[in-house]
C-alpha cells in the first residue's frame, strides 16, 4: 500500500464521521509519518530518544540506533488470522 492508497482507504473508513478530504488526511498522514523535507511526530519523538505506542497496534522506538516497531497483540492477532478465535 502506498501513500495515496492508504489516504484513500482511510477516507473509506471515516466517511460516516463526517467528511474529510483527501488533502486533511494526506496533512494527516505527513504529520505522523513525514515527508522527505520535514520529519514527522513519529520520527522528531525517536530522535529525541522517545517511543511512540499505539495500544494494540504497537509501539515505534530504536534499536540499536535504527528505528524500529514492535507489533502489538492485537496486530499480532489480526494479520496471523486469530481474531475471535479461542486460545
Amino acid at each position: 500500500m502506498d501513500r495515496s492508497t492508504l489516504i484513500e482507504a482511510v477516507g473509506r473508513r471515516t466517511a460516516g464521521g463526517g467528511e474529510l478530504s483527501a488533502d486533511q488526511i494526506g496533512r494527516v498522514v505527513d504529520a505522523l509519518f513525514g515527508t522527505v523535507a520535514e520529519a514527522g511526530a513519529i520520527a522528531e519523538t525517536l530522535r529525541a530518544g522517545g517511543a511512540v505506542t499505539l495500544v494494540g497496534f504497537g509501539s515505534f522506538h530504536q534499536e540499536d540506533g535504527e528505528a524500529a516497531l514492535r507489533p502489538g497483540k492485537a496486530l499480532n492477532e489480526f494479520v496471523n488470522d486469530e481474531v475471535g478465535r479461542a486460545g
